[in-house]
C-alpha cells in the first residue's frame, strides 16, 4: 500500500496503526540480513507510538499520515528533522543506513549486518547517502523514508533503485545540503512535501510545463545508453502532454572545483564563488523562458561494492546543490544491467509543488514509475 492509502484506511479505522506497524518491522526482520537497510531497528518504540496514533484516531483527529511507517536517515537528528511528519501520524520504524568510512564518493551504505544491497542486484551499491532510505523503500519496507542531499544523496540513491527522490529548495546555500524524501509514488512524495511545507502539487490540469533536455549540462559525458534512457523517459513526457519539450541553450561550468572548494576546510573560495554566481546567471535565464529542465540523474550505472573508481556519481546532481534549485529523480527505465536508471527533473527555485505535479503526471500518463521484480510493464 502507498502511504496515502495506508493512511486513508487508519483514519478510517478500517486498519490499525499498530497491525501496520507490525507487517513492517516483519519485512524489515525478514529482509535485513541480506539488504541491509537499517543501522537500527525502532521495534517497541514504533509499537508504541503507532498505538498512540490509533488513540489520536480514536478520539476524532484527523491526521493527514496516520500509521504510516517511515524509516529515518540519521539517528536522533533524523528524527528532529521528522519531526512534523511523526506529528502528522508518521510511525518511524528505524534509522537507515548511510555510508561508513573508507571512501569520499559516499555511494553506498552501511547497516547493522554489513553493507547495503540494491534491491535489484545484491552485487551493487544503491547509491548514497541515503543509501539505507532507497533500498528500504524500493523493497517494499517502509512507503516513505527521509534524506538528505548535499551533492545527491537523494537523487543519486533514488534512480538506482527505481523510485522517487525529492530535493528540496536549499534554504541555506553555504552548507550546501537540503532535506529530501525517498518515496515508491510521486503521490506520497507530495503528501511529504505537503506537511514538510504546506504546499500543494500543481494543478494537473495547467498546461504542460516548458523543458530543456540536456544530456549532460554542457559539461558531463554520461554513459551513451544511460543518457538514452532519459531522453527516452523525456520524450515519454513529452508523447503524453506532460510537458513540451522546447530547445534552450544551457552551458554550465563544471561544479566540481567549486563544490569541492566549498566543503574543504582551509579551501580558498574566491573561485567557487565566482563559478557558483557564473553557473547561476546561466541557470536564472534559463528558468526565465522555461519551467523546467530534464537530465539524466547519473552519468553511471549503479557501481559494485568494491567503489565507483573514478567516476563521481555526483556529475550532473551537484550543480543544484551549488545552485539551490529543487531537483527531483523519477525512474525511468533500466539499464542492460537490469538495474534502474534516473530522469533528474529541476525547477525553479521554490517550485517544488511544480515538479511534484509534473511527476504524479508522469506517473498517471506516462508510465514513469516504480515497477516490481519482473513485471513485464517496465518503461
Amino acid at each position: 500500500m502507498t502511504a496515502t492509502e495506508i493512511a486513508a484506511a487508519v483514519r478510517s479505522r478500517a486498519l490499525r496503526a499498530v497491525d501496520v506497524a507490525a507487517e513492517s518491522l516483519e519485512r524489515i526482520r525478514r529482509s535485513e540480513p541480506e539488504l541491509c537497510a537499517f543501522v537500527e531497528v525502532w521495534g517497541e518504540a514504533a509499537l508504541r507510538r503507532a498505538g498512540e496514533v490509533d488513540a489520536r484516531v480514536a478520539a476524532g483527529e484527523r491526521l493527514p499520515l496516520a500509521g504510516v511507517p517511515i524509516g529515518v536517515k540519521g539517528r536522533r537528528h533524523g528524527l528532529r528533522t521528522a519531526a512534523a511528519l511523526i506529528e502528522a501520524g508518521c510511525v518511524p520504524v528505524g534509522a537507515t543506513s548511510v555510508p561508513g568510512p573508507g571512501t569520499p564518493w559516499q555511494t553506498w551504505g552501511l547497516g547493522a549486518y554489513g553493507r547495503t544491497v540494491n534491491p535489484w542486484r545484491a552485487d551493487r551499491t544503491p547509491g548514497g547517502s541515503s543509501a539505507g532510505s532507497a533500498a528500504a523503500v524500493a523493497a517494499g519496507l517502509v512507503p516513505l523514508a527521509t534524506g538528505s542531499d548535499g551533492a545527491g544523496s537523494v537523487r543519486i540513491p533514488a534512480a538506482w533503485c527505481g523510485v522517487v527522490g525529492l530535493k528540496t529548495t536549499n534554504a541555506d546555500r553555504t552548507g550546501l545540503t537540503a532535506t529530501g524524501v525517498l518515496a515508491r509514488c510521486a503521490e506520497d512524495a507530495a503528501a511529504y512535501w505537503r506537511i514538510m511545507a504546506g504546499e500543494l502539487p500543481s494543478d494537473s490540469a495547467a498546461p504542460a510545463p516548458a523543458a530543456v533536455w540536456s544530456p549532460g549540462l554542457g559539461y558531463a559525458a554520461p554513459d551513451p545508453d544511460l543518457a538514452a534512457i532519459a531522453r527516452t523517459a523525456a520524450q515519454r513526457l513529452a508523447d503524453a502532454g506532460v510537458v513540451r519539450l522546447v530547445r534552450a541553450p544551457l552551458r554550465l561550468h563544471d561544479p566540481a572545483p567549486a563544490w569541492l572548494a566549498l566543503r574543504t576546510p582551509g579551501a580558498d573560495p574566491t573561485h567557487a564563488h565566482r563559478l557558483r554566481a557564473e553557473n547561476d546567471r546561466r541557470l536564472d535565464a534559463l528558468f526565465a523562458d522555461t519551467d523546467l529542465l530534464l537530465t539524466p540523474t547519473t552519468p553511471n550505472p549503479p557501481h559494485g561494492h568494491e567503489g565507483p573508481g573514478d567516476r563521481y556519481s555526483t556529475a550532473l546532481t551537484w550543480a543544484f546543490n551549488l545552485s539551490g534549485h529543487p531537483a527531483l529523480s523519477l525512474p525511468a527505465g533500466f539499464g542492460a544491467d537490469g538495474c534502474p536508471a534516473g530522469l533528474q527533473v529541476v525547477a525553479a527555485r521554490g517550485r517544488e509543488g511544480l515538479l511534484l505535479g509534473v511527476a504524479r503526471e508522469a506517473e498517471r500518463r506516462a508510465g514513469l514509475r516504480l515497477h516490481e521484480r519482473g513485471s513485464t510493464a517496465r518503461p
